[in-house]
């Protein structure tokens, strides 16, 4: 396995293919009821993808940084293919200090499979593009409002409609999207009998200011035809959605040569593409909302891993202003909960990262019924009396 089989594990594949993260509340009615089971049982689907999600990154961070965590190995998409598992037991290691420049925080530690094979995203996917093509001169930015660039110039998208039919089939790059999605989606269900035409109108229109220089009777080769379907061509487009993940790994990358100030400028550089709500305009439709929940996840991600670096370098301080603000918007990601512990501790702040480990516990007791994980009781024992492995 090469090296980058190991970055994939942090960068694609980071699915939760359907439904929204959220926080569910639960309305205790007298007598319960069937509605009632039903939201315990979602409440607690999503407590295991959180629990998946933020272990699968802990491991990884761990890893790289030389943070000696413990916890299981979720079951998120993963597919292993090396012959190596988790070697033995955990134990207690007496890794501390810095190595190449960096602060290495031990715990008892368990290690990791050597390696393994991630499904890729399609969307990252459908956007290879070979060395020798030239770069294109459609560029499409779809981490907020959606934006289209032709020849380095922005251009007006249109009307609302329009500008959800190029969103959509952005969504999809590469992949032909049926005409009779398109009607479903643009007008909930409900297309009236002008939909088709004023459709092939939307489509004409982006054609027309996607490629200006086409002659009149000449193919379109950016938004093209395919039977009853219309595709955006993966060869002639790019889009910020790309960009982001070749960024978000190539932090991973860095992360993995021990080289943490390169990947804080890989990390940052890939979150200033963000404006807002992935594809903003759509980001409800059922075509749209598991790729839009993807990529939110993937940032939440990358701004975990960024503050891991941060306390790495030994910013302290600018890790705890930042996790501070980042756990206070998702209270819930508990890996969020233990770098800002461990942040806070390192900058001479021992109770405070006592009452950020307590009040995430009571907030797990109170909201969800469950304990802390391994890790976070383990960590909390750290602090208490002060090891030297935090140091």
């Amino acid at each position: 396995m090469n090296e980058q089989t190991n970055t994939d594990t942090a960068v694609a594949g980071l699915r939760i293919a359907d439904g929204r993260r959220s926080q569910v509340l639960l309305r205790h009615r007298p007598g319960g009821g069937i509605g009632e089971a039903r939201c315990i049982a979602e409440l607690e689907r999503e407590v295991r993808d959180l629990q998946r999600a933020n272990a699968t990154l802990k491991r990884y961070v761990a890893k790289v940084l030389e943070l000696g965590l413990e916890f299981p190995l979720p079951d998120a998409g993963f597919e292993a293919t090396g012959t190596a598992g988790v070697a033995g037991h955990a134990g207690t290691t007496g890794v501390a200090g810095r190595r190449n420049g960096t602060n290495a925080v031990a715990f008892s530690r368990r290690t990791a499979p050597a390696s393994f094979r991630v499904t890729e995203a399609p969307s990252l996917r459908s956007l290879d593009r070979s060395p020798e093509q030239p770069a294109a001169e459609v560029e499409f930015r779809v981490l907020g409002p959606v934006e289209a660039v032709v020849a380095g110039r922005r251009i007006d998208l249109g009307a609302p409609k329009q500008r959800a039919v190029l969103a959509l089939l952005v969504s999809q790059v590469g992949q032909p999207v049926s005409v009779d999605v398109l009607l479903e989606e643009l007008w909930e269900g409900r297309p009236p009998p002008s939909a088709i035409t004023s459709l092939h109108a939307y489509v004409a229109n982006l054609r027309r200011v996607l490629e200006p220089d086409r002659a009149p009777r000449k193919p379109a080769t950016v938004l093209r035809t395919r039977g009853r379907a219309y595709l955006l061509d993966n060869r002639a487009v790019e889009v910020d959605v790309q960009r982001f993940g070749e960024r978000a790994k190539a932090g991973w990358q860095a992360l993995d040569q021990r080289d943490p100030q390169r990947a804080l400028r890989e990390f940052e550089a890939g979150l200033a593409l963000w404006r807002g709500q992935a594809y903003a305009e759509v980001a409800d439709a059922p075509h749209v909302a598991p790729e839009v929940v993807r990529l939110e996840e993937l940032r939440l991600w990358v701004v975990e891993g960024r503050c891991a670096t941060l306390i790495a370098v030994g910013a302290h301080e600018i890790a705890v202003s930042e996790l501070a603000a980042f756990t206070q918007a998702h209270p819930l990601r508990e890996y969020g909960c233990e770098l800002l512990s461990v942040a806070l501790y390192r900058a001479g702040r021992q109770a405070d990262a006592l009452a950020v480990l307590r009040s995430h516990q009571k907030r797990m007791a109170d909201e969800l019924g469950i304990d802390p994980s391994p890790a976070l009781q383990h960590l909390e024992r750290e602090i208490l009396h002060q090891a030297p492995s935090l140091d």
